[in-house]
Parts: C-alpha cells; structure tokens; sequence
C-alpha cells in the first residue's frame, strides 16, 4: 500500500503524538514501511538525530514506533520557546533564528515549502507516512500562515482524522466546532474522528457517535480507552500537570526534579521514575527539597533566566545548602551550566558575565553554534551513549575557587580559598561522562545518559550511599525494552479499538468525496 494521513487534534495533549506513534506501529507490524512526520513543532523536548540533526523528542519516539532511525525530514521545523515572545527557529536540524511571533510570519512562505519537500521525500522513501498535526486546525486566526495542520493537508491534499480528548469534557461539542469552524476546502479534508482517553463503558457513547455521524456525514474511526502507563517521551511541559502520580513507597530512594520555568528535556528523567525503588517528582519551592535523597537540575531552554528564577524563589539558597551538608545534587546541561563559577552569555540572554551558583569548579561561554551530538562514554565502570544540545560550552578549572559552602565562607563568588587549600574542605574534583563531580555535587551535558541501564542503576547506588536510603537496583530492568513495549501496547491500541480496515481504505484512496459541508465555516 501507499499514501499518507494527517492525525490532527482539537486541542494541545489531545493526544495527536501517542496516537500518531500508535498507527505508526500497528501498520510496522503489518509489515508496511511506515515514516512518521510533524511540519511544525514547538517543543523544548527535542533530540539528535544519528547525523547530528535536532527534531522533536515525539517524532523521534515516532521513528521508534516505525522500527527507523529518525531524521530532519520527519521534523523539518522546530520552535524553541526562549520566552513568552520569542523562540529559536530549527529548520532541518539547525537553528537559523531568534524571533518572536510577528517575525515569525516573515518566514512562513519560506518554511511552507521546506515542509512540503520534507514530507515529499518521506513519500517517495516509505510506502506509507503518518503526519501529526500541531495544537488545533480550528485556530481561525493562524489559518492564513498554517504550515503544520489544514495548510499542510491542503498543499499535500492529505487525509484527515481529527482526535478529541473525552478526558477533559465537552468531546462532541469539541469535534463538532472543529469541523464547522473550517472553511468548505479545509471541510473536505476532513474525514472522520478518534476518541481519545475514554474510561468506562463504551456503548455508552453510542448515541452521541450516531448523532456526529447524522450531523457530519463523517464517521467515528475509533473510540480508544484510557491506558495508564503511557507516560512517553511527552513534548509540552504543561503535560507534566498531568504527569501520572506514583505510588507512596516508604523507603524509596527521593529524587527531586526542577522544575524551571523552560524546561527543557525533562524527558532525562522518565528513566529515573520506571526504576522500582525510585520515586520522582517535579519540584517549584525550598521546601521540597527537604526530603529529597537527589536533587536534579534538567535542561533550560533559558539557562541565565531560569538561574535568575532559583535565586528569586529560594531555591539557590537551598542548594548552597544543601551542598555544604553533603546531599547530593546532579545538573544536566543548562541545569549544569547554572551549578559552574561563571556564565559568558552574549547569545541566548545576552546578559554577558552572570554569577552561577559556584558548586562546580568550571565556567560556560555561550557560542554561536549549537553543539548536537551523539557521544559516548564510560562512568562507573559501564558504557553511556547520549546526546548533546547546547550553545554554552562548559570549560573546567579545577584552580577556581569553591569552598562557597564551608562554614567560614559566603555565598556563592565570596569562597576564600581554592579546591582542596587550607580552607579545611577537602574537595577533589573527578571526572563524570564529559563535566565533573566535586563531592556529592555532578554535572555534565549529556542527555538521555540514564536510558543506559547500567549505569542509570551504578549512579543510583552511588547517590543512595551517600543519602544512607537502604535502595537496592532491581537486575534486568531495561528501559529500552520498557519504551518497546509501551509502543507495542500503542499498537495493540489502535488494532484493537479502531476500525483498521477503514484506516487502511482512508490512508491509501484519501478522504472521500462530497462529505457534506458544514456552517458557518462550509458556508464560506
């Protein structure tokens, strides 16, 4: 077979991405060579591809689903969000940008055509490409510059499902408003619906089915049930809201995650909260520091405003303290960057010279070009492979100055004396992956370090030790296998609870003609 779909969402987290990676593996088990594909993403998840090329975490996932490498071409574009207004443009895995949103337009035409050609070459590569849509196609005020929902359908003249979230309330009338507020040539693309996140009894949800169809002429491809369990790789950090609670286990092994204003790959962390023994949440305040065995500095999108965010809130000062007692810390990337001496930044806050926390004796300048990589490694006796996505470039110096934490010096920039002097604070500084630890304090650059299961439950061990938890590493854990088989179950889900045979049909012959029309948009 041959062709494309577009799976669209009538909101954000409707559940576009999980939906997508489904259809994705259920037609790769059917031995259909099968590509995912997203326009336009906004997202501070994101990852390297195997030729050094940054797309969205999601449709690296995706390929996953597909049983393939990831490339450029399966995210042409990427939005970083920098602020409230402003965002790093990555066309083709490398950023070209910073602009805010009327700027943003400026490059619409332009991006347009590198999406088209993006998902032509996908075409022409697999048999069969699935597109997710971004946010909602009903948002009327963008439709003239769309390039990731019906503007993408149109130019490629896709097929289209579009997937509401029952969870949230108001589905039909969420479906319904989708469709009418599209003008007729976006209407025609239209093809039918996905009910997403039902719990309960589905034949209660037959009369309202039957009535979408009467009011639409557009059937219902699927009702898919709630699944727990399939926190994945999510994209929006405004998910984390909605991030599945874990059960209360006495004797587990804290980690506390924060929770920066842009966060960035906070995906680091899933593999820290599938390990039995481990519980993970995400933090705002000092006061949830307190119990914590680790605490985690992930990635930022905005490493001098988000340090600026620790010391207005506190939490600075709570992990002064926390280091000067011995209490393990961890900085990944810009939460890495935030524990150095100094932070040279003319390119992302353009802020210039900015005090960091001192906890680690090294200093950042901010380059022009972005660091992606795919490195490798050794730490505690095992092997890591990660990636790497930054502008700021970590220098160490052991000479500097630290003892920012003993009782006879200040806080951080008033140390009195060097690593290891006659301060009476012994520190040595040892190297982990491609930073540094200096005591119970590690920092590096290196993301998805703890997919890699021997030394994610190493690392673990290390920290409990020094917290005194009684944790013991469960052998055989493998995230990896654990990522597969909630792809699998993903599969299972659309195999299951859509009618397969119509998505087939729809995927290969497009969306069918003469669909009627609905008002106000079809009337236009």
């Amino acid at each position: 077979m041959r062709g494309a779909l577009l799976v669209a969402g009538t909101t954000s987290d409707a559940g576009k991405s999980v939906v997508t990676a489904g259809i994705c593996r259920w037609l790769a088990r059917q031995g259909v060579r099968v590509a995912p594909f997203k326009a336009q993403n906004m997202s501070l998840n994101s990852f390297v591809t195997p030729d050094g090329a940054e797309i969205g975490r999601a449709q690296a996932t995706q390929a996953a689903a597909c049983g393939i490498e990831p490339t450029a071409d399966m995210n042409p574009i990427l939005l970083k969000p920098g602020s409230d207004r402003r965002s790093q443009v990555v066309v083709l895995g490398r950023p070209i940008a910073d602009v805010d949103a009327m700027e943003y337009g400026a490059f619409k035409a332009r991006l347009r055509e590198v999406a088209v050609e993006s998902l032509a070459r996908l075409r022409e590569a697999y048999d069969v490409v699935i597109c997710e849509g971004a946010g909602s196609p009903a948002e009327i005020n963008l439709r003239a510059g769309d390039i990731a929902n019906m503007g993408l359908a149109q130019a490629a003249r896709l097929p289209v499902l579009v997937v509401g979230d029952i969870d949230r309330g108001g589905v039909f009338a969420s479906l319904f408003g989708t469709l009418a507020l599209l003008d007729a040539a976006d209407q025609a693309l239209i093809a039918g619906f996905v009910i997403n996140k039902f719990r309960g009894a589905a034949e209660l949800l037959a009369p309202g089915l039957d009535m979408l169809l009467g009011l639409t002429g557009r059937p219902t491809y699927g009702v898919l049930p709630w699944l727990d369990g399939l926190w994945l790789d999510v994209e929006d950090s405004l998910a984390l809201d909605n991030r599945p609670g874990q059960p209360y286990q006495p004797h587990a092994l804290r980690v506390a995650v924060i929770r920066f204003p842009r966060i960035s790959n906070f995906t680091d962390i899933d593999a820290l909260s599938a390990e039995p023994g481990v519980l993970v949440r995400f933090v705002r305040t000092p006061a949830e520091l307190d119990d914590a065995d680790l605490v985690i500095l992930p990635g930022s999108r905005a490493t001098v405003a988000d340090l600026h965010w620790l010391r207005q809130t506190g939490l600075a000062t709570a992990l002064h303290a926390r280091a000067a007692a011995g209490r393990p810390i961890l900085g990944i990337c810009g939460g890495y960057q935030m524990l150095t001496h100094t932070i040279h930044d003319t390119i992302e806050s353009r802020e210039g010279q900015v005090q960091g926390l001192g906890l680690l004796p090294a200093t950042v300048t901010f380059a022009p070009e972005k660091t992606l990589t795919r490195p490798t490694g050794h730490a505690y006796g095992h092997p890591v492979a990660a990636y790497e996505i930054h502008h700021g470039i970590v220098a160490i110096d052991p000479a500097l100055a630290l003892d920012v934490v003993s009782p006879q010096n200040g806080p951080a920039g008033e140390a009195k004396g060097p690593v290891g002097d006659a301060s009476g604070l012994q520190r040595f500084v040892e190297p982990f992956l491609d930073g540094c630890r200096v005591g119970a304090v590690w920092g590096t650059t290196w993301h998805g370090a703890f997919e890699n299961d021997a030394f994610r439950q190493a690392f673990l061990t290390d920290v409990a030790t020094i917290a005194g938890r009684p944790y013991t590493p469960i052998p055989g854990i493998s995230f990896s296998g654990m990522r597969e088989s909630r792809l699998d179950a993903l599969g299972d889900l659309i195999g299951q609870h859509m009618n397969t045979e119509a998505l087939l049909h729809l995927i290969e012959s497009g969306t069918p003609p003469n669909l009627p029309l609905i008002p106000p948009g079809g009337a236009r």
